[in-house]
């Protein structure tokens, strides 16, 4: 049957069924006279154990059948360190393997969108869609009890979308001595941080549904037995597409993307069309790879590699942004919890069985990891606004370009998160070359820890993503660039320098941790008047990346850096897009699931209406 459909044009072709391409797939084959192909290099893991148990989330890293495991460049502001970046190589892409941590933008952070050039990507054009994608259940007075979520805004929890979210169960004294310890620092949430204005601590939403306990994610809630029921849904699965077709003979001013060939899991190469449009929605790191293979890019990378120049953009593949994370480790007392104890198989079993004879019991059905949203932080607290402008005024050479011009503004900004951290249940290892995430999260310590992680949220730097041949099985070359702009050293180093007050003994935070216990890194104390380059040390020692890389091929008009217009057709051919996180202009506050989701569900819109006035 698959060869049939295959042999008879579709309509659209999208090239990855992750967290992006399901959404789009979903929402155009909700229109019968619509044919859609969805080719997706993983397999379909929707049914499988390890992808839905929240609480096993380790055990997909590194392994081939989940998780692309791409490797950076060595990393000379970080001791020349490697770091690792999962990427989800399966239906649903990295919704698959993320932490299913639901956090949402700034309103500044958005608008900043379309000060950019993208005209109709501000705050609240977007905002119908973060409701779109979500049905949002009420808290559980469990966690009402714990962690108060007195600033849970019911009203803006509407919504019928396919992703389930909710809050956790299971929230313990370390998150409630989070919550105490940042409203003493000044930092206490007083609005719903879905509405763009929220600072302070508190407990996010996650996408796991409450009553299976299991992970929420693209392929179980945009790919449902019902979709796949379609008869206009066709799913490739275990399929590469290694380069896009175009029609350079139409007599149009600019080639025509007419299909794409792919290489199935036998090896067969084969090419199959579209009418009206390719959707590029293979992520980041691979959508540009994809671009480039199929002669778009910049014209040297694509010579060298002996690919025909179809149309020259240096701006493919750069702008690369991505949320550094510094991850200090701190020893517990002996009563406080610690998920390190799974280091005992004994203990992980019982765990486990619990959770499959209760219906998703106990702590592998949950996510309590906490957060908190701040400005500029340092050792002294809150930064003032004039030391905030004497630090950006002293940076002022290295801030010239049109996203440097608004992330100062953020960052200068009183109402605008500079830091997103985070309380991580366990401890935290940084190899200087991990072979995959999991060896940042499996306990190689004895001891029980507890992690608190530093994010900047809006990096001045930026980095960069290139083929490394002209083989599509060849791994794309990831620069991150990390603290290329030197600006972003000091703010991380400021974080890190906060994580102090947050760990001090006389706060109720710190009365958790160990009197005189270990932290990792060891021996570094980011205190007194050599704090600032001790912490500096600390950054270079424990930066890792977050998982939230973007801006590959970027929003905004062509002469500014741009790879796709504000409908996000890509510049210099006709009838095709990128719909994932590549196409942001600026990366966004805290973890971007629910961007993601929100711009493929905006892009639907984008595309059906442009069908229409075809029509």
């Amino acid at each position: 049957m698959a060869s049939v459909d295959l042999e008879k044009p579709f309509d659209y072709i999208v090239v990855g069924g992750g967290t992006a391409g399901l959404v789009i797939a979903n929402r155009l084959t909700e229109d019968s006279d619509v044919r859609v192909l969805v080719v997706e290099a993983g397999a379909d893991r929707s049914a499988d154990p390890l992808v839905l148990c929240p609480g096993l989330v380790a055990g997909l890293y590194g392994k081939d059948e989940y998780d692309w495991n791409f490797s950076s460049t060595p990393q000379p502001t970080l001791n020349n360190r490697v770091i690792n970046q999962a990427r989800g190589k399966m239906l649903g892409g990295t919704s698959g393997l993320n932490f299913l941590m639901l956090l949402y933008p700034s309103k500044g952070n958005i608008d900043a969108w379309a000060a950019l050039g993208n005209e109709g990507w501000d705050f609240d054009s977007l905002a119908p869609y973060f409701r779109k994608f979500a049905t949002v259940h009420t808290p559980p007075q469990s966690s009402k009890d714990t962690c108060g979520l007195t600033y849970h805004n019911e009203d803006l929890a509407k919504g019928d979308g396919p992703i389930q979210v909710t809050f956790s169960e299971g929230y313990n004294v370390t998150n409630q001595a989070w919550l105490k310890t940042f409203a003493e620092q000044g930092l206490e949430v007083t609005t719903d941080p879905r509405d763009g204005r929220a600072l302070g601590a508190f407990v996010n939403q996650t996408s796991i549904d409450p009553v299976t306990h299991t992970r929420s994610f693209a392929a179980t809630g945009y790919y449902t037995p019902e979709v796949a029921k379609r008869p206009n849904l066709v799913v490739l699965t275990e399929t590469l597409v290694s380069k896009i077709i175009f029609n350079t003979t139409t007599g149009e001013d600019e080639p025509v993307a007419t299909g794409v060939e792919i290489l199935t899991k036998t090896g067969e190469k084969r090419q199959i069309s579209a009418n009206l449009e390719v959707i590029l929605s293979a992520g980041t790191l691979q959508s540009p790879q994809i671009l480039e293979l199929s002669g778009i890019g910049n014209k040297d990378i694509l010579s060298k590699h002996n690919i025909p120049v179809l149309v020259s953009n240096p701006n493919v593949g750069e702008h690369v942004q991505d949320h550094p994370i510094v991850c200090q480790s701190f020893e517990v007392a002996d009563t406080t919890p610690s998920g390190d104890v799974l280091r005992d198989p004994n203990v992980l079993n019982a765990l486990v069985g619990m959770y499959q004879s209760t219906n998703g019991g106990g702590p592998l059905g949950q996510s309590t990891i906490s957060v908190a949203y701040s400005p500029l932080v340092d050792k002294t607290g809150i930064v003032s606004q004039q030391a905030k402008d004497e630090l950006l005024s002293s940076y002022e050479d290295t801030l010239t370009t049109p996203d440097a011009k608004e992330i100062k503004k953020l960052v200068a900004s009183a109402d605008e998160a500079t830091f997103q951290f985070l309380l991580f249940p366990t401890q935290v290892a940084i190899p200087d070359v991990p072979k995959n995430m999991a060896e940042h999260l499996v306990p190689v310590l004895p001891e029980n820890y507890i992690t608190v992680m530093t994010i900047l949220n809006h990096p001045f730097s930026r980095g960069s993503v290139h083929i490394s041949s002209d083989d599509v099985h060849s791994p794309p070359v990831w620069d991150p660039k990390y603290n290329s702009n030197p600006l972003d050293m000091e703010l991380l180093a400021r974080g890190v320098e906060f994580v102090e007050r947050i760990v001090d003994s006389e706060t109720e935070f710190g009365r958790l941790l160990k009197t005189g216990g270990k932290r990792l890194p060891e021996g570094l104390v980011a205190k007194g008047n050599e704090g600032l380059e001790v912490a500096r040390e600390i950054v270079r020692r424990r930066q890792i990346s977050v998982f939230h890389v973007s801006g590959s091929c970027a929003m905004r008009p062509r002469g500014e850096g741009g790879v796709v217009d504000k409908r996000l057709k890509v510049y210099g051919v006709r009838g095709l897009r990128v719909v994932d996180a590549s196409v942001f202009p600026l990366e966004p506050v805290g973890n971007i699931q629910s961007v993601v989701y929100a711009v493929a569900e905006r892009a639907a819109d984008l595309i059906k209406e442009d069908r229409k006035g075809r029509l």
